[in-house]
């Protein structure tokens, strides 16, 4: 099942997103603040960042983050996958497909987009049978809050 994030999953979203950024599917860590300012964004409004439990048998199985933005190259409204995380015990049980499946019916966009480690095969196998194909180009960036950790 996947569910929306509401003001009672505070804790667990923290706890889920730390447990995301100590996977080697992350380039590094993040400060907690950070997590918190996402959570704190999502209760004030879906407008930017929007976010979901995934669960199975009652528990807790991983979570997911969209952002969003407009592209002119994409004729619309895009959404990010920012984040998609299944704990380990919960993996290869269909989880990843079930919230594709429910992204494309619940929200839909011009475009979704995603990130990914290279290593990352078990995930890559996933999106590529969701249809997402990889890009041809670099992308840079330019942090103006965040310094890496490490």
């Amino acid at each position: 099942m996947v569910r929306e994030i509401t003001a009672a999953d505070r804790q667990l979203y923290t706890k889920l997103a730390s447990e995301f950024y100590s996977t080697d599917a992350v380039l590094y860590n993040i400060p907690a603040s950070h997590i918190e300012a996402t959570f704190n964004e999502m209760m004030r409004s879906s407008e930017y960042a929007e976010g979901f439990i995934l669960e199975t048998g009652g528990e807790a199985a991983g979570y997911a983050l969209l952002a969003k933005t407009f592209s002119q190259e994409a004729g619309g409204i895009v959404l990010w996958i920012e984040e998609l995380y299944v704990r380990s015990e919960y993996r290869s049980k269909g989880l990843g497909s079930e919230f594709f499946a429910f992204l494309e019916q619940n929200r839909p966009a011009a475009r979704y987009r995603l990130e990914i480690e290279p290593e990352n095969e078990r995930a890559a196998d996933l999106y590529a049978r969701r249809g997402f194909v990889s890009l041809p180009y670099c992308q840079m960036i330019k942090d103006t809050k965040m310094k890496k950790e490490g």
